[in-house]
């Protein structure tokens, strides 16, 4: 998973096309006939970028951030994935773009048509906003597949702020309504035909890991350390013990006993290490 606006960080104007093209290419490089899933731009919010953001809003979180501000700067956008495809394109590269914080329908169905307007073959939607959870069957209809964001979807779905530490009891990755909606979205992937991804800090987790996976969830993106202990979890268990795990989650009242079920349920050569 490739988070784009990296490139646009620490700057007083947006990197110009040729700039992007010269570095999405030296970083797919590496990655000649393999996948790379591109997130474009996700600006706004706990990362706000001088040339775009409004300094003064009062409530970014809830404003004018990823999708949102792109629809504005559509010429931005453009270069953006332009710039990926010649990329991909130059380096052999399998490229899937996604767009951040959909929130309807409509909007990746625009995002959809402006990114195979320069040629991109695979085009999806971050889902991150619980409107975009539950009507995640339309949202399909419109692009190709999708991902859902567990850091963003918790804030919306709970209404805590994620950069206020006094909130982390609501933003727990064990509560249970985060993998109510989860499994909303998954099961539309699967009615679909389209793949459901996930990204977040709950992926690197080797439990919530299979949780993922009682839902449906198709794909997992995490930090490289946290590959070994979670294909460890992932390979000592089946798709039906992932799916029980899951139902006793959905039973369960709160993040302390979801976690409880799930630990109780868990291979016995992982109870210790987990």
């Amino acid at each position: 998973l490739f988070r784009t606006e990296f490139m646009f960080l620490d700057r007083d104007q947006a990197p110009s096309f040729d700039d992007q093209l010269a570095d999405y290419t030296e970083m797919m490089r590496p990655f000649a006939g393999r996948k790379v899933v591109a997130r474009v731009l996700d600006a706004g919010a706990d990362k706000p970028l001088p040339f775009l953001n409004d300094a003064d809003e009062p409530n970014p979180a809830l404003g004018m951030r990823g999708i949102r501000i792109l629809r504005e700067r559509e010429p931005l956008l453009r270069d953006q994935l332009r710039a990926l495809h010649e990329a991909a394109e130059a380096t052999g590269v399998e490229l899937w773009v996604m767009a951040p914080m959909v929130s309807t329908p409509s909007e990746a169905a625009w995002f959809y048509e402006l990114a195979h307007s320069v040629g991109i073959p695979h085009v999806g939607a971050m889902i991150e906003v619980p409107g975009a959870a539950l009507q995640a069957s339309h949202v399909l209809d419109a692009c190709d597949f999708a991902s859902l964001g567990t850091n963003d979807l918790s804030q919306y779905l709970f209404a805590a702020d994620r950069l206020n530490g006094g909130l982390a009891d609501l933003l727990d990755a064990w509560q249970p309504a985060l993998w109510q909606i989860t499994k909303i979205a998954a099961d539309a992937g699967a009615a679909s035909g389209k793949p459901i991804g996930m990204c977040g800090e709950a992926c690197g987790d080797p439990l919530l890991a299979l949780l993922a996976v009682g839902a449906g969830v198709q794909s997992l993106s995490m930090a490289l350390p946290r590959v070994p202990l979670v294909r460890a979890s992932l390979a000592r268990h089946t798709v039906a013990e992932c799916e029980e795990m899951l139902e006793a989650v959905l039973a369960a009242n709160s993040p302390t006993a979801a976690r409880r079920a799930v630990h109780s349920l868990v291979h016995p050569e992982l109870k210790q290490v987990l």
